[in-house]
């Protein structure tokens, strides 16, 4: 084949329907495979690659975050794109969907199985594609929340006894308040000690008499690492639905624990 105009509208609708790259992408295609499809579709899966690894160190602070909570599971899974339009197009909506009813089936690993579709979706949209995070739980007491209208943050928490609705309160607070640890047994004791330190040297500290130092450190460590939002511990936050209480003090009046919780944020944060 010479040219363009001897590949058939058909044969490149037919290429673009099972690609879903652009018009003129499916014709070159076309043109350098000699107007064999299959070719052509591998063709276009080696450019979407080499799209893929050009725009891997692309920032993605766009996308949509998914849940499912049924049949005794609650998965999760963010994409991450570029640019707000692409996080509304609709084969990059419909790649979320895909992940995420695999994951929900098969658990979290099963997002690792989609990079055939990551590349060639990147190829499509022209912008760097992420699966931005993916967890699933089983059992207990589930909920799931994403944070309207931009759906750029969401949370499944697991609990032990409680209520749905307790549970879907618990994911709107970590949703704003962003926990980094479940408990404060849950922080390895390095962090915790990096962090004592960095009170114990400061100004602040060092002004008070040598005596009290020690308990103003602990102070400091509760109301300023363990209590931070964003940040800190779970259960020594300040609960966002009554700020008079903390969350493990909202949690033991209906007697419930956390067992789990995934936060997954496709903005940074």
């Amino acid at each position: 084949m010479s040219g363009l105009t001897e590949v058939s509208a058909a044969l490149v609708k037919e290429l673009r329907e099972q690609t879903g790259a652009g018009m003129m992408d499916c014709k070159r295609a076309l043109v350098e495979t000699g107007g064999d499809v299959e070719a052509a579709r591998t063709l276009l899966r080696e450019k979407g690659m080499a799209a893929a690894g050009k725009r891997a160190d692309r920032a993605t602070t766009e996308g949509l975050v998914g849940v499912i909570v049924e049949a005794a599971k609650a998965s999760i899974v963010g994409i991450g794109c570029e640019t707000e339009p692409v996080s509304k197009n609709d084969a990059f909506q419909a790649f979320g969907e895909q992940v995420l009813r695999a994951v929900h089936a098969g658990g979290p690993s099963a997002a690792t199985a989609f990079e055939k579709e990551r590349t060639e979706l990147i190829a499509q949209l022209g912008e760097n594609i992420v699966v931005a995070g993916a967890d699933r739980f089983e059992g207990g007491t589930l909920a799931a929340y994403v944070h309207p209208p931009a759906n750029k943050i969401g949370v499944l928490v697991q609990l032990e006894g409680g209520s749905e609705e307790l549970a879907r309160q618990v994911a709107m607070h970590i949703s704003f308040a962003a926990p980094g640890y479940t408990a404060r047994e849950d922080v390895p004791d390095e962090v915790i000690e990096a962090e004592r330190q960095i009170y114990a040297n400061s100004d602040e500290v060092a002004s008070k008499p040598e005596r009290a130092r020690e308990k103003i450190v602990d102070g400091m460590l509760g109301k300023r690492f363990f209590a931070a939002a964003p940040g800190g511990v779970l259960l020594e936050q300040a609960w966002i639905h009554d700020a008079s209480k903390t969350v493990q003090q909202a949690l033991e009046e209906s007697g419930a624990s956390v067992t789990a919780f995934a936060r997954v944020s496709v903005a940074g944060s």
